[in-house]
């Protein structure tokens, strides 16, 4: 297959297209773009396979070897700040698309698109801030640890959170001093397209740092095989996470994965209600329980089970799902209704088991949201945590709510779980919060709250959550290779 290619400088086209070695490239293939809160078709956009992914390969490729940005600091430094100006000026553009095309309502798609400019004004910090170190261990001698970039840096971007996600991996590669093909999600082609337009706007940014294209298996199957890309981001599930590490094992390739999360909330009889059911609710209803943080498992002490029962089932049987142009909704659609069938069944099946339905809710079978991928939120009680429904990641909004009696009975339901990405703790005791968090098997632990991310702290999970870390110090470890260089400058004497 050969690729078509337009050497266009101007984006908009009707045709979203890759961004490669500072061009706009079409492909042979075309596919469309659907608004899953209508089932209508926005748009068409052009799908990668094995030729573009390796033609932006070889992009990165040249620009890390030919060029001085592994090495320019202050460069790499400029544009990261440019690209946060970049995106802050267009967000309003983004957020629109990102709700039109992924689903999320305003406030979600808010959210995750203020979550880029932070990012990237911190790495932009880092590039200036973090060196390697030196010491004279005896007269003459000098150990010099010097951080090099890797080289080339694959970034898989999953559909759920796009923006976000793709600069949380971005961000550090740039600051580390990579160069980068990043293979985006069918699912957000034109937001695709937008997001490169502004990558485009960057005017210190050379030619060939970023190649973006929009692709599926056969492009990460190429990133992750290729001798050329040492190193891959990758964000999504544990399955794909599994049997791309089996892959690129034949050429010791690194990899930074956050993978998939079942995150518990531990709700304490001490826990203050009022303050903890909103953020319960929105555990569940944020990027409509499409999100790798979304809380799907509430453990619930005995002395407040009914009290925290009969309130959160009200306040999920009042979520309004609907379309994110509407600004009364709630709650969106999720990706498309292929996901909607996949999690009621899994619904359906629980229940089969022997859970109960607190709040049914289910998929949108009647009047104009039936055209749309609309799930409402649905709570279930369960005794037996090893029904399916409690141990696989559902990622979709679905919550299991279990009782227990004691602290360690509630640590032992939060651990029983191979997955380890991040947990939240309510209660109004002081002590407790820390005596748990340090017992609890997960990268991140909230007290009181839920889904606080800060740019300067680390991000990732344990067990089958992931391996490595995004955000704070450890986000540059994916992207560099340490170097020892041991100096005899000369010879000191007394």
């Amino acid at each position: 297959m050969t690729t078509a290619t337009i050497d266009e400088t101007r984006p908009a086209t009707a045709i979203a297209r890759h961004w490669i070695d500072g061009r706009w490239r079409d492909s042979p293939e075309h596919r469309d773009s659907i608004n899953p809160a209508t089932g209508e078709v926005i748009g068409r956009y052009a799908l990668a396979r094995e030729d573009e992914a390796r033609e932006a390969t070889a992009a990165a490729l040249r620009t890390f070897r030919e060029t001085n940005w592994k090495n320019d600091r202050a460069l790499r430094s400029r544009v990261l700040q440019e690209m946060a100006a970049r995106f802050e000026a267009r967000a309003a553009d983004l957020i629109q698309l990102l709700s039109t095309e992924v689903g999320k309502v305003v406030p979600d798609a808010t959210f995750e698109v203020g979550t880029a400019v932070p990012a990237l004004r911190y790495c932009s910090a880092l590039v200036l801030t973090e060196y390697g170190r030196v010491a004279e261990w005896e007269p003459g001698h000098f150990s010099l640890l010097v951080r090099e970039p890797i080289g080339v840096a694959g970034i898989s971007v999953p559909w759920n959170a796009p923006v976000g996600l793709l600069i949380r991996s971005l961000a550090p590669a740039l600051a580390a001093g990579c160069t980068t093909v990043v293979k985006m999600p069918g699912e957000s082609a034109q937001l695709n397209g937008l997001i490169s337009e502004v990558i485009s706007e960057v005017t210190s940014l050379p030619r060939g740092v970023i190649n973006i294209v929009t692709g599926g298996r056969d492009v990460l199957g190429f990133l992750v095989t290729s001798p050329d890309v040492p190193t891959i981001s990758f964000t999504g599930s544990t399955q794909v996470g599994r049997a791309i590490s089996q892959a690129g094992a034949a050429r010791l390739k690194r990899f930074g994965l956050e993978l998939g999360g079942k995150t518990p909330m531990l709700v304490f009889d001490d826990a203050d209600l009022d303050a903890a059911l909103p953020k319960l609710e929105k555990a569940l209803t944020v990027f409509a329980g499409q999100f790798c943080m979304t809380g799907s498992r509430l453990l619930v002490q005995s002395g407040v089970a009914d009290r925290v029962r009969q309130r959160l089932a009200e306040r999920l049987a009042n979520v309004k799902v609907g379309p994110a142009s509407d600004p009364t909704s709630d709650m969106g659609p999720m990706i498309d209704k292929e996901n909607v069938a996949r999690v009621n069944q899994l619904v359906q099946g629980a229940l089969a088991a022997g859970a109960r339905a607190i709040v049914r809710g289910g998929p949108v079978t009647e009047g104009p949201l039936a055209r749309g991928a609309f799930y409402r939120p649905t709570l279930l009680e369960v005794t037996d945590s090893r029904l399916p429904i409690v141990q696989e990641e559902v990622f979709g909004p679905v919550l299991t709510m279990q009782v227990y009696n004691t602290e360690r009975e509630a640590i032992a339901l939060a651990n029983d779980s191979e997955y380890g990405l991040a947990a939240s703790i309510w209660t109004r005791d002081v002590d407790r919060p820390l005596r748990i968090g340090r017992e609890l098997q997960v990268g991140t632990v909230w007290v009181n709250d839920w889904v606080m991310m800060r740019d300067e702290f680390e991000e990732g999970g344990y067990k089958q959550s992931g391996r490595g870390r995004l955000r704070g110090l450890a986000a540059l470890d994916d992207f560099l290779e340490y170097k020892h260089i041991v100096l005899k400058p000369g010879v000191v004497t007394s």
